[in-house]
Protein backbone atom coordinates (compact mmCIF):
# COMPACT_ATOMS: atom_id res chain seq x y z
CA UNK A 1 0.00 0.00 0.00
CA UNK A 2 2.69 2.52 1.01
CA UNK A 3 5.63 2.71 -1.42
CA UNK A 4 8.54 4.58 0.18
CA UNK A 5 10.29 4.84 -3.21
CA UNK A 6 7.38 6.65 -4.90
CA UNK A 7 7.82 10.38 -5.50
CA UNK A 8 4.94 11.63 -3.38
CA UNK A 9 6.12 15.23 -3.84
CA UNK A 10 4.76 15.37 -7.40
CA UNK A 11 1.11 16.32 -8.07
CA UNK A 12 1.03 13.82 -10.97
CA UNK A 13 1.62 10.96 -8.51
CA UNK A 14 -1.54 11.93 -6.59
CA UNK A 15 -3.63 12.60 -9.71
CA UNK A 16 -2.92 9.08 -10.93
CA UNK A 17 -3.41 7.46 -7.53
CA UNK A 18 -6.79 9.13 -6.85
CA UNK A 19 -8.48 7.91 -10.04
CA UNK A 20 -11.62 5.92 -9.21
CA UNK A 21 -11.53 7.09 -5.60
CA UNK A 22 -13.34 9.94 -3.85
CA UNK A 23 -10.75 12.68 -4.61
CA UNK A 24 -10.79 11.77 -8.30
CA UNK A 25 -14.57 11.47 -8.40
CA UNK A 26 -15.12 14.97 -7.02
CA UNK A 27 -12.25 16.48 -9.02
CA UNK A 28 -9.57 17.39 -6.47
CA UNK A 29 -6.49 18.69 -8.31
CA UNK A 30 -3.21 18.84 -6.41
CA UNK A 31 -1.17 21.72 -7.88
CA UNK A 32 2.12 21.86 -5.95
CA UNK A 33 3.70 20.13 -2.96
CA UNK A 34 6.65 21.21 -0.87
CA UNK A 35 8.25 20.67 2.49
CA UNK A 36 5.44 21.29 4.97
CA UNK A 37 2.80 22.51 2.50
CA UNK A 38 0.56 21.53 -0.41
CA UNK A 39 -1.70 23.49 -2.75
CA UNK A 40 -4.71 22.27 -4.68
CA UNK A 41 -8.03 23.25 -6.17
CA UNK A 42 -11.50 22.02 -7.03
CA UNK A 43 -13.80 23.28 -9.79
CA UNK A 44 -17.34 23.60 -8.48
CA UNK A 45 -20.25 21.97 -10.28
CA UNK A 46 -23.91 21.36 -9.39
CA UNK A 47 -23.46 17.76 -8.23
CA UNK A 48 -21.18 18.98 -5.40
CA UNK A 49 -24.07 20.92 -3.85
CA UNK A 50 -26.46 19.80 -1.13
CA UNK A 51 -30.20 19.47 -1.90
CA UNK A 52 -30.69 23.03 -0.58
CA UNK A 53 -28.57 24.36 -3.48
CA UNK A 54 -25.55 25.39 -1.38
CA UNK A 55 -22.14 23.77 -1.52
CA UNK A 56 -22.22 20.52 0.46
CA UNK A 57 -20.09 20.68 3.62
CA UNK A 58 -18.67 17.25 2.77
CA UNK A 59 -17.29 18.65 -0.49
CA UNK A 60 -15.25 21.20 1.44
CA UNK A 61 -14.04 18.56 3.90
CA UNK A 62 -13.16 16.12 1.11
CA UNK A 63 -11.05 18.77 -0.64
CA UNK A 64 -9.20 19.96 2.47
CA UNK A 65 -8.77 16.52 4.04
CA UNK A 66 -7.50 15.03 0.78
CA UNK A 67 -4.83 17.70 0.39
CA UNK A 68 -3.79 17.41 4.05
CA UNK A 69 -3.48 13.64 3.61
CA UNK A 70 -1.33 14.03 0.50
CA UNK A 71 0.78 16.62 2.31
CA UNK A 72 1.12 14.38 5.35
CA UNK A 73 2.25 11.44 3.24
CA UNK A 74 4.77 13.59 1.35
CA UNK A 75 6.15 14.86 4.67
CA UNK A 76 6.28 11.69 6.77
CA UNK A 77 9.31 11.19 8.99
CA UNK A 78 11.99 8.83 7.69
CA UNK A 79 10.97 5.21 8.28
CA UNK A 80 7.25 5.86 8.81
CA UNK A 81 4.91 3.47 7.01
CA UNK A 82 1.89 5.78 6.56
CA UNK A 83 -0.72 7.71 8.52
CA UNK A 84 -4.35 7.74 9.55
CA UNK A 85 -6.56 10.71 10.32
CA UNK A 86 -7.58 10.90 13.97
CA UNK A 87 -9.39 14.26 14.06
CA UNK A 88 -10.91 16.81 11.67
CA UNK A 89 -12.54 20.15 12.36
CA UNK A 90 -14.08 22.61 9.97
CA UNK A 91 -15.57 26.05 10.57
CA UNK A 92 -17.71 27.38 7.72
CA UNK A 93 -17.59 31.12 7.06
CA UNK A 94 -19.45 31.21 3.75
CA UNK A 95 -20.31 29.20 0.66
CA UNK A 96 -19.94 29.20 -3.10
CA UNK A 97 -21.87 27.55 -5.92
CA UNK A 98 -19.79 28.52 -8.95
CA UNK A 99 -16.13 28.98 -9.77
CA UNK A 100 -13.46 27.06 -7.91
CA UNK A 101 -12.01 26.52 -4.48
CA UNK A 102 -8.32 26.65 -3.60
CA UNK A 103 -6.48 25.34 -0.59
CA UNK A 104 -2.96 25.87 0.71
CA UNK A 105 -2.54 23.38 3.53
CA UNK A 106 0.39 23.88 5.88
CA UNK A 107 2.01 21.62 8.41
CA UNK A 108 1.55 23.23 11.83
CA UNK A 109 3.12 20.39 13.81
CA UNK A 110 5.29 17.60 12.40
CA UNK A 111 6.16 15.21 15.20
CA UNK A 112 7.20 11.57 15.32
CA UNK A 113 3.68 10.38 16.24
CA UNK A 114 1.36 13.11 14.95
CA UNK A 115 1.06 15.83 12.35
CA UNK A 116 -1.36 18.76 12.51
CA UNK A 117 -2.39 20.52 9.29
CA UNK A 118 -4.30 23.77 8.68
CA UNK A 119 -6.09 24.18 5.36
CA UNK A 120 -8.11 27.36 4.74
CA UNK A 121 -10.54 26.86 1.84
CA UNK A 122 -10.82 29.94 -0.38
CA UNK A 123 -13.19 30.81 -3.22
CA UNK A 124 -10.69 31.45 -5.99
CA UNK A 125 -12.67 34.10 -7.88
CA UNK A 126 -13.54 36.29 -4.87
CA UNK A 127 -10.61 35.54 -2.57
CA UNK A 128 -13.10 34.94 0.26
CA UNK A 129 -12.23 32.27 2.83
CA UNK A 130 -15.25 30.00 3.05
CA UNK A 131 -13.92 27.49 5.58
CA UNK A 132 -11.15 26.95 8.10
CA UNK A 133 -10.11 23.30 8.28
CA UNK A 134 -7.70 21.58 10.67
CA UNK A 135 -6.83 17.92 11.01
CA UNK A 136 -4.58 15.71 13.09
CA UNK A 137 -2.84 12.73 11.52
CA UNK A 138 -1.36 9.83 13.47
CA UNK A 139 1.95 8.71 11.97
CA UNK A 140 2.14 4.93 11.52
CA UNK A 141 5.32 2.89 11.95
CA UNK A 142 6.20 -0.63 10.80
CA UNK A 143 5.56 -3.35 13.38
Amino acid sequence: MFDPAADRSQPAFWLERQQGRLPGLIGVTPVAIGEGWIEGRLDLRPELRAPNGFLHAATVIALADTLCGYGCTANLPEGASGFTTIEVKSNYLGTATEGSLTVRATLVHGGRTTQVWDAPVVHEQTGKTIALFRCTQMVLWPK
